[in-house]
């Protein structure tokens, strides 16, 4: 068979860009050979479209088994016992994963209840150019303009007064704690359905380094790379004691298994559920805890280093993986300054921040994250040095690629 050479190039390029940058997108992370040896293995080649035990297609002895043991992972990663939880782990995305979700528990047209994606929400939690936005009647929750931070009171109004069928919480661009006790209130207040979106922070709830959302939500969605480490894919967690799957009589765990196939989806990537299993065995280890502390740790010091630098952090800090950063207040765009730190060997990404007067191609933030770096073993000690090296780019204007390259060279991705 002839071989590649221009794909193979493209890869080792790839490969070459992620060991000599510095990777600061939040929801990136740089996967074991492990995963990476699962996602291109064998179960590429098979179609199994249906669940274990009633597939549509024969051959599917080990499927069944790979996907029947990443079920079971996945429930004991988050510590869930098999009576209260089901999870489903075929959909190809966070993105219909969510849309999943939403087919199953609300009808088209009715009410769901998600934060602004200018906020810090996702496209998918009802945004209007998205199809939740469009299949659904969507209201959407701000943070508080002073503190930029989460207001409870304001969202319990909103909640009262819309009567949504379904609240999601959980977000990409919100660098604190999500109090989800307080959104159960909310949310059974008015009947609603909890969704918790967390896609972002999943890693670090599977390490202990986040609070737990399975004690309050309905539903519990997430994408498995970011914070968990594992392939570009999603998961569906669902409560079988939901107390509003039971005033509406409904099998919650049916009813979204159904909306994700045949509902949404053909037949699952085997191969990335494969890949999922193989990432959740790693995040059973005590070595995936300390790590997911140290991502927490590394991303509060490094928001507290830009800020005595000079630099605007939203909301003032980072409980998570993530810091959102107002560069419009050095007198810098977000794209700006996304391109000039690109330059230089460090990766962001450019984003709003709350109540954000420049347009989303071109806002006053960047958002940066620490699961990649932490990967590759950096520390407290890294983090000042990389506060130093943004802000000798974004203030000072300084090239500082000859030290970006030197950091990467001591902390070698293995790919």
């Amino acid at each position: 068979m002839a071989k590649d050479k221009l794909v193979d190039r493209l890869i080792a390029q790839e490969a070459r860009r992620e060991r000599e940058t510095l990777d600061l997108i939040p929801s990136e992370n740089i996967v074991s050979k492990e995963v990476l040896r699962a996602l291109g293995s064998v179960f590429t080649n098979k179609y199994a479209e249906g669940y274990p035990a009633a597939r549509y297609y024969q051959g599917n002895e080990y499927v069944d088994e790979v996907e029947n043991l990443c079920r079971t992972r996945a429930l004991e990663v988050f510590r869930l016992p098999k009576s209260k939880w089901h999870v489903n782990v075929q959909p190809y995305s966070g993105s219909p994963a969510n849309l999943a979700v939403y087919l199953a528990l609300v009808p088209l047209g009715e009410k769901i209840m998600g934060l602004q994606l200018a906020m810090g929400g996702h496209l998918t939690h009802g945004h209007k150019v998205s199809a939740t936005g469009k299949f659904w009647n969507a209201v959407q929750y701000s943070v508080d303009k002073k503190t930029e931070l989460l207001d409870y009171n304001a969202i319990a109004r909103m909640a009262r007064r819309e009567r949504p069928r379904l609240i999601v919480a959980g977000y990409t661009a919100y660098p604190r704690v999500i109090d989800f006790k307080k959104f159960r209130r909310i949310a059974d207040s008015v009947h609603a359905y909890l969704m918790v979106d967390m896609s972002h922070f999943a890693g670090l709830v599977a390490g202990g380094a986040y609070p737990s959302p399975f004690p309050y939500a309905d539903v519990v969605t997430t994408t498995t790379h970011k914070t968990l480490r594992g392939p570009r894919g999603a998961m569906i967690f669902m409560n079988r004691a939901s107390k509003i799957a039971a005033r509406n009589k409904i099998d919650i765990a049916k009813m979204i298994d159904r909306a994700v196939f045949p509902g949404l989806q053909g037949g699952p990537h085997v191969n990335q559920i494969a890949a999922t299993a193989v990432a959740l065995y790693e995040a059973k280890q005590p070595a995936f805890k300390k790590y997911a502390r140290q991502v927490v740790k590394n991303a509060r010091l490094l928001a507290r280093e830009l800020e005595r630098l000079g630099m605007r952090i939203v909301s003032g800090g980072s409980d998570t993986h993530l810091i959102l950063m107002d560069v419009a207040a050095r007198g810098l765009s977000g794209k700006e300054a996304a391109l000039r730190l690109e330059e230089n060997g460090i990766v962001t990404n450019k984003n709003t921040i709350p109540y954000d007067p420049r347009p989303p191609m071109d806002p006053s933030g960047i958002r940066l994250g620490t699961p990649a770096l932490t990967t590759r073993g950096m520390k407290e000690k890294e983090m000042k040095e990389v506060a130093r090296l943004i802000c000798a780019v974004l203030v000072e204007n300084k090239n500082v690629k000859k030290e970006v390259a030197r950091l990467c060279k001591r902390f070698p991705v293995e790919n």
